[in-house]
């Protein structure tokens, strides 16, 4: 059977600037070392930040306005604009179709008519 002895030498003492070189090298490892930890707690607290305050500080998402039109009975309904008023071009913004146009006495006017309620909810003049 063989012994294994352990290997045993005098370690020869480094050239004192090898020394230096040595311990300002472990000293940088040491510095970098808690450097990164740091660094990763600094991500760590902000992605426990981010979702702690997600709920309290995120804006209220706009709910958007379904249509009002049934899928299978669609909405008959009238928009009353005035005798004589022409349309030059309207527009649609959720439930509200804006008519804009020129009214009977040559002025221009803009009228907002909304499907949920079946009416028109604003009129304006517009002045030149």
């Amino acid at each position: 059977m063989s012994h294994i002895e352990p290997e045993i030498e005098d370690e020869k003492p480094l050239d004192p600037a090898l020394e230096k070189v040595r311990r300002k090298m472990i000293r940088l490892q040491i510095v970098s070392g808690f450097v990164m930890f740091v660094s990763l707690m600094a991500v760590f607290g902000a992605v426990v930040y981010k979702v702690v305050s997600k709920g309290k500080d995120a804006p209220a998402a706009t709910v958007s306005q379904t249509s009002p039109v049934p899928s299978d009975n669609p909405l008959n309904l009238l928009a009353a604009l005035p005798a004589g008023f022409t349309v030059v071009s309207t527009s649609l913004s959720g439930s509200q179709i804006l008519f804009y146009g020129k009214a009977a006495d040559g002025g221009a006017r803009a009228y907002v008519f909304d499907l949920t309620t079946g009416r028109i909810v604003a009129t304006v003049a517009v002045g030149e």
